[in-house]
């Protein structure tokens, strides 16, 4: 049998890139600077059960397929302390579990990622109401094609690598669904409940209307893994 541990993450600013101011920008504007500032803290304690739990296990042999990974190897490890250099949680961990003996897999197609990220670049830096809605519906038109497209890739690469009896561990965004395109031989265990995550982030625009429910899930995510 072989084993995947499934991680849904959420992006911390260091994640986002140059996307990260406005990312924020749309946040605040969204549900307001107090509420932001909380939501920026829920994260942290997120990355910090996470890196907590994993700093308890043994990583000798495990593959890590990380969420945006398109190398392996010297520039996969390039990448990894780079990312750690701009600080990054979710980098932060899996350089972590590669010094203690995890190997890195390329996880992701280039060319996918770069076509998702560029339809982002073109909306956020969007000025004119015209430029905005017309970058928001190119981008509407191919997001779900491109996930689709990637979330495929990507169940190939763990299909692919993971040997029998063997254990990965998957760091990946809750809005993918990776887990019907395994193969039936790999056993899923999710370290975080994908579903509650990606319900977090989906009530977070409309957090003035949902609050009670929202602190329920900001309970979840910064609870200890047992």
């Amino acid at each position: 049998m072989k084993t995947l541990l499934y991680v849904p993450i959420i992006h911390t600013r260091a994640d986002l890139g140059s996307l990260a101011k406005a990312v924020a920008k749309r946040g605040i504007d969204a549900i307001g600077a107090e509420f932001w500032e909380k939501h920026t803290a829920t994260v942290e304690k997120f990355w910090d059960v996470l890196s907590d739990h994993f700093a308890a296990i043994d990583a000798a042999g495990m593959k890590v397929y990380q969420d945006g990974m398109p190398a392996d190897g010297e520039l996969g490890a390039k990448i990894v302390e780079e990312s750690v250099k701009s600080g990054s949680r979710n980098y932060e961990l899996v350089a972590g579990l590669l010094k203690r003996g995890a190997v890195l897999i390329k996880t992701e197609d280039f060319g996918l990622v770069k076509q998702e990220m560029d339809r982002l670049v073109a909306l956020t830096r969007s000025k004119s109401f015209f430029q905005k809605l017309a970058a928001y519906v190119k981008y509407k038109w191919v997001k779900d094609k491109l996930l689709a497209k990637r979330d495929d890739f990507i169940a190939k690469r763990i299909n692919e690598t993971l040997g029998a009896g063997r254990t990965g561990i998957l760091f990946i965004g809750a809005g993918h669904n990776i887990k019907k395109r395994l193969s039936p031989e790999i056993r899923v265990i999710e370290i975080k409940d994908a579903g509650k995550v990606k319900e977090y982030q989906e009530l977070l625009p409309f957090y003035h209307r949902n609050k009670e429910r929202v602190a329920e899930l900001e309970q979840y995510l910064a609870a200890r893994i047992t």
